[in-house]
């Protein structure tokens, strides 16, 4: 359903996403997972046509992500978009509206989920008489209200209590049901090990693992086993195909050499040894993303890339556009003050026309400066929440 393909964005000093590409398809649960700073949250207001990405493109359907399609996309925020001051179902029923949905309607969707939630008791409140938590839940709710298609769900159970975490995962796995296609960002290995159906994992923006949990653990894992038994395993040691031991009693961990199969090793256990238990030993996902970005770190540490920009930020101020503005309205300020100085000698048309057009145009250049300031500092913010 989702198609991203090559995305890139670069900041004043850092290339955030670079060269990102995946698909997401509808009945699945799609993990996107790394570091804090690692350009996870760039990427989603990329895909929610918030960020301009630099290259690449995203699209919905195979056409590009547009208003008419954005009513298909259900967006959950890592930063809460909510109406603190408002109750809460009249938040409920501004969100629907926004989708194009009906009072009623905006009841009837809002009813199953407010029931399962345990917020129906709060509607008359206001929100920010709600927990951190049920400010979580409200906005799931929000994201989910209208039915869409795709769900992109950035840091999903934030602030949510052991309790509230498995309600929050029985409502995603009950949307992956009903065949919604979903994005899942967080970086919290252990749900995304347990929720997600394919994982893409970035790091300095940079993919560095993409496929399914299993896949990624076969790729990753070694290739090992956990034995309880009873008999003398001291032979274990010298069989072939064992790489590595660590023998205790009538317990063993056993590491193989990657072409042997566990069949093989059975086979050469069962004659001399009781098996009562015998396991496959897998990586967790945590284990691997610790490796993974470790060794992507370690790797460039000293490595100045294309990514890489000037460590010295420049002020607001400092920046060129910015600096150019506020020298033209100073001009043009002077210019009307200095034709103001004249109207001693008698003021005529001409003169009051030009100090108005001086007035105008520097009014003009402070207005473009405030515009370019406000741009420039929400620039340097979403920089710094992604620098590494």
């Amino acid at each position: 359903m989702l198609e991203v393909q090559h995305l890139r964005k670069d900041f004043t000093r850092l290339r955030a996403v670079d060269d990102v590409s995946f698909t997401v398809e509808e009945g699945r649960i799609f993990g996107l997972i790394g570091p804090n700073g690692a350009g996870k949250s760039t990427t989603i207001r990329m895909i929610m046509d918030i960020l301009q990405p630099d290259a690449g493109s995203v699209r919905i359907d195979g056409k590009p992500m547009s208003e008419d399609l954005k009513n298909l996309v259900g967006y959950l925020p890592e930063e809460r978009g909510l109406y603190r001051k408002n109750k809460i179902e009249h938040v409920i029923a501004y969100f629907g509206s926004l989708k194009g949905m009906s009072v009623a309607e905006v009841r009837e969707a809002a009813r199953p989920l407010l029931d399962h939630f345990s917020l129906t008791q709060y509607e008359k409140r206001n929100v920010e008489e709600l927990s951190k938590g049920n400010q979580q839940k409200l906005q799931f709710i929000i994201s989910i209200l209208h039915r869409p298609r795709l769900l992109v769900l950035d840091e999903l159970f934030a602030g949510l209590d052991p309790v509230n975490q498995v309600l929050m995962q029985d409502a995603l796995l009950g949307l992956k049901d009903d065949n919604r296609a979903i994005i899942f960002s967080t970086h919290q290995m252990e749900q995304a090990e347990k929720l997600c159906d394919d994982l893409l994992m970035i790091d300095r923006g940079q993919t560095v693992l993409h496929g399914s949990p299993s896949a990624i653990k076969r790729e990753y894992g070694k290739n090992a086993l956990r034995l309880e038994f009873t008999g003398d395993g001291n032979f274990l040691r010298d069989l072939p195909g064992v790489r590595s031991i660590d023998l205790a009693g009538n317990f063993a961990e056993i590491e193989l050499q990657p072409d042997i199969q566990t069949n093989t090793i059975i086979e050469a256990l069962l004659p001399r040894l009781e098996l009562h238990h015998i396991s496959r030993i897998e990586p967790s996902l945590h284990s691997i993303f610790i490796d993974i970005v470790g060794i992507n770190r370690a790797e460039n540490t000293d490595d100045a890339t294309v990514t890489s920009r000037p460590s010295n930020r420049p002020t607001v101020m400092q920046h060129p556009q910015l600096r150019k503005q506020l020298f033209s309205g100073m001009i043009f300020f002077l210019v009307a003050l200095l034709l103001s100085l004249q109207l001693r000698d008698g003021a005529t048309i001409l003169s009051v026309v030009f100090i108005l057009l001086a007035l105008s145009a520097g009014g003009w250049s402070f207005f473009r400066l405030f515009r370019l300031k406000a741009q420039v500092k929400r620039e340097n913010h979403i920089q710094e929440e992604v620098q590494p």
